[in-house]
């Protein structure tokens, strides 16, 4: 079905124009007869200024005179003349070709450092086939000897919010959680050191003062018998 562009400005053209009659205009814009009565009474739509739908391609001079004539008929939005061509499917993403060659080295080089990706996600970050991926994996592409994992940011096949954001998606659905890295203890855990933890502590320098010092004696001995 064709959509009727600036039907409010359509409206406005429509009844400074035409004879046509509030249902049939409110129903050929898509508004109700009473908001099109408001236009006709200054009411409502004030600063739109009027669109000819004849001059736009969007009705005929001879749909509104039949609708004139005859109250019971209800105008019909032409069919363009240009037909605006759909939008693509979504599928692998597009990959120019003096960048294809390298699709093969970012393919491993996912897979060993983000195992946790699915072929899918793969397949639309660097616009590959499942096939590929497979070959890839697999050890089983035609050029596998040659081939070196790089990173597919930095060969310019997907950018890094692309890459993150399918790595997050897959973190989610696996259900991984980032393995704990060695930090200091917090100040929580580390006043919470018992009076008899800090006399061993204290019991352990004191003893190391000890050492120390018998070593310091035993070296001023030979020192004195070479005096006498």
């Amino acid at each position: 079905m064709t959509t009727l562009l600036m039907p409010k400005a359509t409206a406005v053209w429509l009844v400074d124009n035409t004879s046509l009659s509030f249902d049939q205009i409110a129903d050929f814009c898509r508004l109700h007869p009473l908001e099109v009565k408001a236009i006709a009474d200054g009411e409502a739509a004030q600063g739109i200024r009027g669109l000819d739908p004849v001059t736009g391609g969007q009705l005929s001079r001879e749909e509104i005179e039949k609708a004139e004539a005859d109250e019971n008929h209800r105008l019909k939005v032409l069919d363009p003349k240009v037909r605006v061509p759909e939008a693509k499917r979504k599928g692998p993403r597009y990959t120019p070709l003096s960048k294809r060659q390298d699709r093969p080295n970012a393919i491993l080089w996912l897979v060993r450092n983000h195992p946790e990706l699915k072929d899918a996600q793969i397949s639309r970050l660097v616009g590959t086939t499942k096939s590929t991926i497979e070959q890839v994996r697999g050890r089983g592409h035609w050029n596998s000897a040659n081939l070196q994992p790089l990173d597919p940011v930095t060969l310019g096949l997907c950018s890094q919010i692309d890459l993150d954001l399918e790595v997050g998606r897959a973190s989610k659905t696996r259900g991984d959680v980032a393995p704990p890295t060695d930090t200091l203890l917090p100040a929580s855990i580390t006043e919470r050191i018992t009076p008899e933890q800090r006399d061993d502590e204290e019991d352990r320098q004191l003893d190391a003062s000890k050492v120390f010092a018998k070593l310091s004696s035993l070296k001023r001995k030979p020192e004195d018998d070479e005096d006498e």
